[in-house]
């Protein structure tokens, strides 16, 4: 059984609160690493045992503006799942995404959960490795160093979060 795109849509839009929870789970992940293998399969454990789940290939509709969707389902969810990988730090949507995560962890009971996928948690914590490439691409491109600097603070949080560590398998 899928959520799909509607349910979530009458969810949301039946519900004008953000403290209210629509989704059990957030997952923020980098799609280009782990789209279709891992996180496809904890995506479809989690919806099979009926925790309704936010990803967003699922709820997301073509055109529309991003960044208030994912903050609004943030809100509306109960936890969330961060999938590092080798690529996390790359993308500088997945670093807003865990700076809201964090936020709204601060300022709620909301769950946070670090799966550290083919990623040393060392490397998220000090910024070493491909974290410490992202880092020097992004200030490559001019990103704003106090910017930067929310990014790395928050890396260093979550990767002090008692989480889980998982090997790349050829089975995802």
């Amino acid at each position: 059984m899928r959520v799909s795109s509607s349910r979530a849509r009458e969810a949301s839009s039946s519900n004008s609160s953000p403290s209210r929870n629509c989704y059990h789970v957030f997952l923020s992940f980098s799609g280009e690493d782990t789209r279709k293998t891992f996180t496809d399969n904890l995506y479809t454990a989690f919806v099979d045992k009926g925790f309704p789940t936010f990803r967003d290939e699922e709820e997301l509709e073509r055109g529309e503006d991003i960044k208030p969707k994912f903050e609004t389902a943030i809100q509306q969810s109960r936890s969330s799942v961060i999938v590092f990988s080798k690529n996390y730090a790359f993308s500088r949507w997945c670093l807003d995404e865990l700076v809201m995560i964090l936020e709204r962890k601060r300022i709620s009971d909301h769950v946070v959960l670090p799966v550290f996928y083919d990623v040393d948690p060392s490397d998220v914590r000090k910024q070493t490795g491909s974290v410490e490439e992202a880092f020097a691409k992004h200030e490559k491109n001019g990103q704003p160093s106090n910017k930067m600097n929310q990014w790395k603070k928050a890396l260093a949080e979550v990767a002090d979060l008692a989480g889980m560590v998982r090997a790349n398998q050829a089975d995802g």
